[in-house]
């Protein structure tokens, strides 16, 4: 039997966080469980009230009820949204095979950007370091849109390209490597960071943007001491808006840090996944030569290398997303940082 009047408000409070999604739902809460009250009142001082006290006593549990199914579906939304959120940080980063890598690098991150693209997600880039070819030594770009995080964090880990480079005169097949890092970016952290355990330094932004941005310290580099986790922002216009996207960037590394230690605990036990995905471990090989492109924990190909590096990933995407609902809890979690 469901709680009346005020009990009924206590459980609602006690249950739902008041946000500003529920607040006008549980301030209705309110309002008819005082009705409840004084219909009650009513009709033990006067019995001829019974009837009518029944019909409005109805009316008003109906309308609870339909207030609660909305404010649970409210919280699972926003359950979902939490573990799966709409915002991300995507690092990439040249690995093996010097100029070449960093070329690589520079592709896969294009082919993410029109990925995104396709998906009418927002691409913006948060901080890049090109190498003197042009290409990125590392890169950090934020994505905006529905299911963005759930789509690409089976992207984590190391890429391997192997083609011969335009520079390579003798025709030998080059191998290069580059790194990717997924990075939710959550609405409510549970890692509090200690500004003692900061440093902060400031520079020029440079580059394009304009004479506040070539000629004033916008551009912010945070690094954490006790971890030494290092983190750039130079995409916003002011100091402080930097600052801010480099605590976020910061916090979320720190917790993807915290996850993957507590997940380690566990590894052992989970014999059923397709890997822990992170940085050190190869989870895809770009082969131009025989227009392949691999999954090694898929165990699976897909020819038209040019389409898949033009944004064509939703094959491979979909793959991996029925893996990771076939498998459920045995999987583990490839967003974990290394």
């Amino acid at each position: 039997m469901r709680p009346q009047g005020e009990a009924f408000v206590i459980l609602i409070s006690m249950n739902y966080q008041i946000n500003s999604k529920t607040t006008y739902l549980t301030e209705t809460l309110e309002k008819l469980a005082k009705e409840e009250a004084e219909i009650l009142m009513l009709a033990k001082t006067d019995k001829e009230l019974g009837d009518l006290a029944t019909e409005e006593l109805k009316n008003i549990q109906i309308q609870k009820l339909a207030i609660q199914k909305q404010l649970d579906e409210i919280v699972a939304t926003e359950k979902a949204e939490e573990e799966f959120p709409n915002e991300m940080i995507m690092e990439i980063r040249a690995g093996v095979g010097g100029e070449e890598a960093a070329l690589f690098a520079e592709e896969l991150a294009i082919m993410y950007q029109k990925f995104a693209a396709e998906k009418n997600w927002q691409w913006t880039p948060i901080y890049k370091s090109e190498s003197a070819l042009g290409g990125f030594k590392e890169a950090v770009f934020e994505l905006r849109g529905k299911d963005a995080f759930k789509n690409l964090r089976w992207e984590t880990g190391i890429h391997r390209i192997q083609r011969v480079p335009a520079t390579e005169k003798s025709g030998r097949v080059h191998t290069s490597t580059a790194s990717v890092a997924v990075l939710p970016l959550r609405k409510k952290t549970n890692f509090i960071i200690n500004p003692a355990d900061l440093d902060m330094e400031f520079s020029r932004a440079g580059g394009k943007g304009g004479q506040n941005v070539n000629k004033v310290e916008t551009a912010v580099r945070l690094i954490h001491k006790p971890t030494g986790l290092d983190v750039r922002s130079t995409s916003e216009r002011s100091q402080a808006r930097n600052r801010e996207k480099a605590l976020a960037i910061l916090s979320a590394k720190l917790e993807n840090l915290k996850e993957k230690e507590e997940a380690a605990k566990f590894a052992e036990n989970r014999k059923e996944q397709i890997g822990s995905a992170v940085r050190s471990e190869k989870i895809r090989t770009y082969n131009i030569l025989q227009d392949r492109v691999t999954d090694h924990r898929l165990k699976e190909s897909w020819h038209n290398i040019s389409a898949i590096m033009n944004g064509g990933l939703e094959p491979i995407i979909e793959q991996l997303r029925g893996l990771d609902s076939n498998q459920g809890d045995d999987v583990q979690s490839v967003a974990s940082y290394h």
